[in-house]
């Protein structure tokens, strides 16, 4: 029960992460901004299901929590404070554009 809601969570996730960079940058920042997530989350995943199957006891397994509910606990933990500077933070600054790299009393054409 509680992995599903945790689905959940990482899928409104991507949503999000997807939208943000298609709505601000493009359709190709979009679809990189879904596969950081896709794999942060594998990896990390793999990552934290070895360490929960080494300390989680076999006996305290139950219909609500086991070994993958508490891998599934530990990865999301750090990705929430990753993914709050990645994607949610906004630094208010602005990408460069071809005037900031134009030399000083350069002339232009246009």
């Amino acid at each position: 029960m509680i992995e599903l809601f945790i689905f959940q969570l990482h899928i409104a996730g991507a949503l999000y992460a997807f939208t943000k960079n298609w709505q601000k940058r493009s359709l190709k920042d979009g679809f990189l901004g879904l596969g950081l997530l896709a794999l942060v989350f594998v990896i990390g995943w793999g990552l934290t299901g070895t360490l929960a199957y080494q300390i989680y006891p076999d006996k305290w397994n139950s219909v609500y929590f086991n070994r993958d509910t508490l891998s599934l606990v530990l990865l999301t933990i750090p990705e929430v404070f990753f993914f709050y500077f990645y994607f949610f933070k906004d630094n208010g600054e602005k990408a460069p554009t071809e005037k900031d790299f134009q030399i000083p009393g350069e002339m232009n054409n246009d």
